[in-house]
């Protein structure tokens, strides 16, 4: 009997365990609209965002110093900065006071992935003065989804690769400028069980490695977004547990090394090959940003030609709202 009770229980702990993994954001979501109350009859089906709320576990991000004094390794100073940010819901950063963030960064492109809202419903808050905005939805409410803000009007902007099969999820938005190209993406995630490991390794990451080198023939290219890969043991707290696991799957990592074959550079390692500890997600479960228990999934990777314009790029591990932190490129163009 006792052997019986134990077993029960420990089917019961693992399936509640496997149901808070896979629905975090919807509980987090469910939490928070208990914690608010009832809308008002004012918030209600009038197509006014609500005023977004400082949370009081969202630290105050001008409290951090944002200045660089980085310079290209011949010594000339950056005049240009790019971030990059999974916010994981842009209503919910919005919320959170998330957008408080580019105001105090001050980047002169700011991408965005997973944004998760239709383009008519993006919060007016999230409209910064400055900057020009440009979103791409999925077909499926709630889901991927990605955005680009430029201080620069851009010469075009294009919506995806041009392939329907991977045009209908939102995950590309591509700006043209008068000496590069300015792509943002967010790239397929494997899945628990990998059931998308398939379509990640042998479509989308030849399809979007052929459309980077098009682009490249043209212009340099500044790639960045949440690629859903660490490249290397290095990019990860623990890469012996997660061999198997969707962002470091043996077949991941080969379509991220078959990118930087063909002309492109992590930006990052390019200046920070041996650097432990340095990472852009970290899971809501187990503390595990304070533990700095995460995986490298966020990069800029830019045009080999473009390696003597880098200045720097960093990790903004202290700026929260989302399960990612934003990452900034400094370069001078």
């Amino acid at each position: 009997m006792v052997n019986i009770r134990l077993s029960v229980n420990k089917r019961i702990i693992s399936t509640t365990v496997l149901f808070w993994r896979e629905n975090q954001t919807y509980i987090a979501d469910l939490c928070r609209s208990f914690a608010m109350g009832p809308k008002r009859k004012s918030e209600e089906g009038n197509g006014t965002p609500k005023k977004a709320k400082v949370c009081a576990d969202i630290p105050d991000v001008t409290k951090i110093d944002f200045s660089c004094e980085a310079k290209t390794k011949d010594g000339k100073k950056w005049n240009m900065k790019f971030s990059s940010w999974n916010i994981n819901g842009i209503r919910a950063w919005c919320e959170k006071n998330g957008h408080s963030y580019i105001t105090a960064e001050s980047p002169d492109i700011l991408c965005l992935q997973e944004t998760k809202c239709e383009k008519n419903k993006i919060p007016r808050d999230v409209e910064i003065e400055g900057y020009h905005r440009y979103w791409l939805s999925g077909d499926k409410e709630g889901y991927s989804g990605t955005g680009l803000y430029s201080k620069v009007k851009p010469i075009e902007v294009k919506y995806g690769l041009g392939i329907e099969k991977h045009d209908k999820e939102g995950r590309v938005i591509t700006a043209e400028y008068e000496k590069f190209y300015m792509v943002t993406a967010y790239v397929p995630n494997a899945g628990r069980g990998l059931p998308r490991l398939g379509y990640r390794h042998d479509e989308w990451d030849p399809d979007f490695t052929a459309y980077l080198k098009e682009l490249d023939k043209k212009k340099p290219v500044i790639m960045c977004g949440d690629l859903n890969v660490a490249h290397k043991e290095i990019d990860l707290a623990n890469p012996k547990s997660n061999k198997k696991s969707a962002g470091f799957t043996p077949e991941e990592r080969e379509g991220m090394t078959n990118l930087l074959s063909e002309g492109f550079v992590d930006s990052f390692r390019e200046l920070y090959p041996e650097e432990k500890g340095a990472y852009s997600f970290w899971t809501f479960m187990g503390n595990a940003r304070a533990k700095n228990v995460g995986w490298r999934l966020d990069y800029f990777i830019i045009s080999e030609r473009l390696k003597p314009n880098l200045c720097d790029n960093v990790i903004r591990k202290d700026v929260f709202g989302s399960d990612h932190c934003p990452i900034t490129l400094f370069m001078n163009l």
